[in-house]
């Protein structure tokens, strides 16, 4: 798990405006950088380039670029609203995140104000004919860099915003994170259970923020304990609900006197859950889709079964045997994922919402027979429990007898452990 600054610098960096801000920079100093290389441009070269050449250019550029700057704002607000609607709230992260969007939009910009400064240095006289032929030619590079731009824009607005290519987005962040953990489950520290914590030999910490918990410094918690040599076992994991009468982590042996402030600055809350460092939140922003393609407005049962096995895809990546985490943090406990926690955020949501559908019914039974044929040790009694769980919702909602009898055969694997 990375440290708190190069997670936040991380997250500056995908920022929409920080793309663009480095791209205007660039722009205003490519358009000045003409100034200093004029006194290279030999004079038979500048001749061949008619002074009014680059004013027009670049008084082209200027109007065109703000209007498709606007244009593609638009756009990219409608997209969001629409991923707002019809996927969820949730995903819309990851389209703001969209680095393609950014680029565009940086390049846009960025042509803009190259243009607004090469009128405004044209006009004050600074270039000289020299610097009118450097400026044109590299005019012409960024002509080139915007019709680049344009089509790759227009390919990605294609797809920008549905429903498949959001849920795709998801399920790669999803995945990203899940797989990354599973390759680290205990963070490189030890497995909570090894050494028992409570209030009579141990002093616990908590937050001062209600919220959910983003980021935990790992490192800077190692070092600490390290540092005072004690053991700090790690109560909350990023992805929870946190608030200031629940402990965050326990000092063991209990310290008299502490760091308080040190040790909660590694400990990020935040109003909202991330996808980055939390596997369970793709879960749940799947599971999120489904129900929501399973309402009585969407009616949509079609999504709801894509989701399904988009979920089984993702678990998929569970390893046969738990991974073994390097030792690196010593003095440090966690817990590892669960995966009853992952199948709780999953499919209890989808086999509620469409507890009433067959067809979704049958693809959940599908999905939990065969999660726990491909990894019994880990799947088996959490996907007997969940299939138990959905055939009872079914057994209430599904209007004949003769869907319950063809669904009851779905539902009769056995889950061995």
């Amino acid at each position: 798990m990375t440290s708190k600054w190069r997670w936040l610098l991380r997250q500056l960096t995908r920022k929409l405006w920080f793309r663009t801000s480095l791209f205007a920079i660039l722009a205003v100093i490519t358009a000045l950088v003409s100034v200093v290389l004029k006194n290279v441009i030999p004079p038979p070269v500048s001749g061949l380039i008619g002074t009014d050449a680059v004013d027009k250019i670049l008084g082209i550029l200027a109007s065109s670029m703000l209007a498709v700057t606007t244009f593609s704002l638009n756009i990219m607000v409608s997209a969001y609203n629409a991923a707002s609607s019809s996927v969820t709230p949730r995903a819309t992260r990851l389209l703001v995140e969209d680095t393609t969007t950014q680029n565009v939009l940086a390049t846009f910009i960025g042509s803009f104000l190259y243009s607004l400064v090469g009128i405004i240095a044209l006009s004050m006289g600074v270039y000289g004919r020299e610097g009118r032929t450097v400026l044109f030619f590299v005019t012409l590079f960024v002509i080139v860099l915007i019709i680049i731009t344009l089509l790759r824009w227009i390919q990605h607005l294609a797809q920008f915003g549905q429903m498949g290519e959001t849920t795709q987005r998801v399920e790669d962040a999803a995945r990203k994170t899940f797989i990354t953990r599973m390759n680290n489950p205990l963070l490189g520290a030890n497995l909570w259970h090894q050494q028992p914590v409570s209030e009579d030999n141990a002093t616990a910490l908590f937050v001062k923020e209600v919220g959910y918990l983003q980021h935990v410094d790992i490192e800077a918690l190692a070092d600490y304990a390290d540092t005072h040599s004690l053991s700090i076992f790690v109560a909350r994991q990023p992805g929870e609900f946190v608030h200031p009468a629940e402990p965050v982590l326990w000092l063991f042996p209990a310290q008299p006197e502490f760091s308080e402030e040190r040790l909660i600055n590694a400990f990020t809350v935040k109003a909202q859950r991330s996808f980055e460092q939390d596997p369970r939140f793709g879960f749940c922003v799947l599971s999120e889709i489904a129900s929501r393609a399973l309402s009585p407005a969407v009616n949509d049962p079609g999504t709801a079964i894509d989701v399904i096995g988009r979920g089984v895809r993702l678990l998929s990546c569970w390893p046969q045997e738990t991974a073994r985490s390097a030792l690196t943090y010593p003095r440090l406990f966690v817990r590892p994922v669960e995966a009853s926690d992952l199948f709780d955020d999953f499919f209890t949501p989808i086999a509620r919402d469409g507890a009433g559908i067959i067809e979704v019914q049958i693809v959940l039974q599908k999905a939990l027979n065969a999660l726990a044929a491909m990894n019994p040790s880990a799947f088996g009694d959490c996907a007997r429990q969940h299939a138990e769980q959905a055939m009872a919702r079914a057994e209430n909602m599904l209007g004949t007898e003769h869907e319950k009898n063809r669904l009851r055969k779905f539902s009769s694997t056995e889950y061995k452990r």
